[in-house]
């Protein structure tokens, strides 16, 4: 399928960026629509985290938040949401409190702009799995390393590789993988697990 990608660069876009992140034209249009849904779910979070003053899960929300937005091409969000969680790393609660709500209002200035993406319906990259198969290729995959199950451990780790996973979770599957390779199962198992909790 051919897009055309000249609106998402007219408002901040650089789609070229993100298609260099995410790999590909479709896998990029499927990371604008997870960008673009979960807004909603992130900014109830993040509320939430203030309000409890839970400022380590407030960490990995605006961690995650930082990722997707550098994957889809928008590095200034990304970096309004890299100094809020290096704001709450420090301790600086004072700046986290004031600057939030300005952060997570151009989320949702830059989500509004981007609903032509969430009309064009559901939407996965030809190798793609959506987190419902990924969680379950994870169970299986640490029920085939349990087993030095090495021919299907292989084959399992490819098909979780279709999961849209955030460049920091990449990494770890890459390395996952090369556990496979050496037959270090326990280590692999180690860090299936360690990225299981970021499917969604």
């Amino acid at each position: 399928m051919d897009y055309d990608f000249r609106w998402l660069d007219d408002i901040g876009l650089d789609t070229k960026e993100g298609m260099e992140y995410t790999g590909g034209q479709d896998k990029y249009i499927s990371a604008l629509q997870r960008f673009y849904k979960g807004f909603d779910k992130n900014s109830v979070k993040i509320d939430r985290c203030l309000v409890d003053e839970d400022y380590d899960n407030y960490m990995i929300i605006v961690h995650a938040i930082k990722s997707n937005a550098k994957m889809i091409g928008t590095m200034e969000l990304s970096k309004m949401f890299e100094a809020l969680e290096n704001a709450a790393r420090e301790g600086n609660y004072a700046f986290v409190k004031e600057e939030t709500p300005a952060v997570v209002m151009e989320y949702g200035n830059l989500v509004k702009k981007l609903a032509p993406i969430g009309e064009i319906g559901d939407f996965y990259a030809a190798d793609e799995i959506s987190g419902e198969q990924a969680k379950k290729v994870a169970d299986e995959l640490l029920e085939a390393l349990d087993d030095f199950d090495d021919d299907r451990s292989k084959d399992l780790i490819n098909i979780l590789g279709g999961y849209p996973f955030r460049t920091t979770q990449k990494e770890i599957l890459k390395t996952a993988k090369g556990y496979v390779e050496d037959f270090m199962y326990d280590e692999a198992s180690d860090a299936i697990k360690e990225i299981i909790p970021s499917i969604e």
